[in-house]
Order: structure tokens, then C-alpha cells, then sequence
């Protein structure tokens, strides 16, 4: 397999029967490891109102991890910048920087990370901040290079190199990178459906800039790696439930395994999941990298990005290690 860069998004999952404080632990602990393992960047997504997510306060937890570990970058995938004010984002991520200098990655979304319920309570009346997020990314670029927008600095945050990227699973998304010569994430470990159109049209349409000459892209995608195909598959169905959760709309703590998923879902529930579930690698190291090579073979992507939903604190490091030895 061809050396490819290799990094976590974590969404410190809150596991049945632990705490959120557990959650945080296990993330300082991955993130440890993924840092000894070669791991390129340790990235949380911003989400609220979920049961089983507790990085709603993303970049919190950055600081936390980043004071935690020494060398991996770490970063949001992303920050929802409609939740929030460009200057107010530009001085967290300048702070932040500032703190770790050379470490910390800026992702930006423009999906609202919650309900639309939940989002009314972030953002009041603003509910169409997310038609305006070309120009608030804009906004962040002139608040970091200290072009003083309407006479505005942001402080700390002005001068500072923190990297841009632009997250997505829409070709909308793929348009604004393209424009922006900005390295371009896209989240197919849930929405898979626009992927290959969408890193196609990124490619093409990518024009050079002060960030980036060529076009990269970055993939997220599920991995459950174990011993054997039978033991990864066993431990994937924790996974399978919280999609179960996230198709029904009663989303669960992360659960633990079970032996077969027969009687758990309907056909229904478990065509939707798995569709959504379409780029996931589940097996041996052996398996993994074999279906995992073939992907960014077919692909031409530059990273991968793993998110490993796995109940056990145990295994979910050991599968980060073995899929560390598989991209090595």
C-alpha cells in the first residue's frame, strides 16, 4: 500500500455505563496513543443536543488534548461556523494556537451539527446563517492575515498560520474548497452517498492558492480492526446499533457489542444504516488493509481519517494501533 497520512476524528462518545468525564479520559488516552503510533491529527466534531456525544464544546476539548500531547496536531472537523461569530472563532483558534503553536487545525462546516430545534437555540433569529458561510470563511482568512475587517482585530489570532480546511458531504461544500485552494474533508463515514461526485469536482475545479498548490483530500471512514474478521465484525455492532439509533431518531449511549444484529433492526432500519455505513472497514489488520488499500487506490485520496465507534476502551486503542501497522 502506497504511505498515506492517517488520523482520528473523535466525537468523545459517551459509552454506556461510563460518564462524560470517562469520555474525555479515553479521548486524552487515544490521542496519546495516536500520537506514538504516527498518527498525522487528532480531530473533534462539533455537535449539541446528543446523548452520545459529548464534543459539543469543541474547542475546549482541543485545548485539553493539544496540552496533552506533545507533537499531534489537533483540531476541529469541525467547527459549524453559522453557530458562531468568525471573530469569536478566529480569537478561540488564535488563542489555541498561540498555546500550541504549530499544531492546531481549523475545519469548517456549515451544517448546523444538531436539530433544527437545537439550532434555533444557538442561534436565535440568525437561522440562515448557514447561506452566508462563503462569506464568513472569508471573514476568518481576513481576521488571521490582519486585514482588519470593519476596523476589527482579532487578538489573539492575527498573524497566525492555522491551516483551513473546508469539511462537507455536498458538492456545495467541494465548490467553496475548489475556490479557496483549501485542502478539502469530506465525511464519508455517514454520508457517502455524493463522495466520489464531490472529490471529482474538487479536483477539477481547484484553483492554486497562498494555502495549497494542488488539491487534497481527505477521507473519514469507519474502522474496526481486531484480531480476526469474526472479532471486528462482533465489535462493529456497537457501531451498527448507533446508527440503528441515529436512522430512528432515538439515538442511544454507545452499547456494547452483541453476537448478531438479527432482531435488533428491521430490513428497513438496517438497509438505511448500511447505507450510510458504506465506507467501512471492518476485519483483520489483513482485511483491512486489503479493502483499505483498494479504497484509496480507487480514490487518489492523500488522508484517511478514522472513526472508531468501539465500546471498549481496550480495543478501540488496539484498533487504532493495528490500522497505525496497516497505513505504516
Amino acid at each position: 500500500m502506497a504511505s498515506i497520512k492517517y488520523s482520528v476524528l473523535d466525537l468523545a462518545t459517551v459509552v454506556e455505563g461510563h460518564t462524560i468525564a470517562d469520555s474525555f479520559n479515553a479521548s486524552v488516552a487515544n490521542a496519546q496513543q495516536a500520537e506514538a503510533f504516527g498518527y498525522t491529527r487528532y480531530w473533534f466534531a462539533e455537535h449539541h443536543n446528543m446523548i452520545n456525544v459529548a464534543s459539543s464544546a469543541t474547542s475546549l476539548l482541543i485545548g485539553h488534548v493539544a496540552g496533552k500531547t506533545s507533537t499531534i496536531r489537533v483540531g476541529s472537523g469541525g467547527i459549524m461556523l453559522p453557530n458562531h461569530s468568525p471573530l469569536v472563532v478566529a480569537e478561540q483558534f488564535g488563542t489555541l494556537e498561540t498555546m500550541y503553536p504549530g499544531r492546531i487545525d481549523l475545519g469548517l462546516g456549515r451544517a448546523p451539527g444538531s436539530d433544527q430545534t437545537t439550532a434555533y437555540a444557538i442561534r436565535g433569529e440568525n437561522m440562515g446563517a448557514a447561506f452566508h458561510f462563503p462569506r464568513d470563511v472569508q471573514a476568518l482568512e481576513h481576521y488571521f492575515a490582519g486585514d482588519h475587517p470593519n476596523g476589527v482585530s482579532a487578538v489573539p489570532g492575527e498573524g497566525l498560520d492555522i491551516p483551513i480546511w473546508i469539511l462537507g458531504s455536498s458538492l456545495d461544500s467541494a465548490r467553496l474548497a475548489a475556490e479557496k485552494g483549501l485542502p478539502y474533508a469530506f465525511a464519508s463515514h455517514f454520508a457517502p452517498a455524493l463522495f466520489l461526485q464531490a472529490i471529482d469536482l474538487y479536483r477539477k475545479n481547484f484553483k492554486p492558492s497562498q494555502y495549497l498548490q494542488q488539491p487534497y483530500v481527505l477521507a473519514c471512514v469507519n474502522v474496526v480492526a481486531a484480531d480476526t474478521d469474526e472479532e471486528a465484525q462482533y465489535l462493529a455492532t456497537s457501531l451498527q446499533q448507533l446508527f440503528k439509533g441515529i436512522v430512528t431518531g432515538r439515538r442511544q449511549l454507545l452499547p456494547p457489542p452483541v453476537e448478531s444484529m438479527e432482531g435488533i433492526w428491521s430490513y428497513q432500519e438496517r438497509e438505511a444504516a448500511m447505507q450510510m455505513l458504506a465506507y467501512s472497514f471492518f476485519g483483520s489488520k489483513q482485511t483491512v488493509a486489503n479493502k483499505l488499500g483498494d479504497f484509496i487506490t480507487r480514490t487518489g485520496i492523500n488522508e484517511i481519517m478514522a472513526s472508531s465507534h468501539i465500546y471498549s476502551q481496550e480495543a478501540r486503542l488496539k484498533s487504532y494501533r493495528l490500522l497505525a501497522e496497516v497505513l505504516q
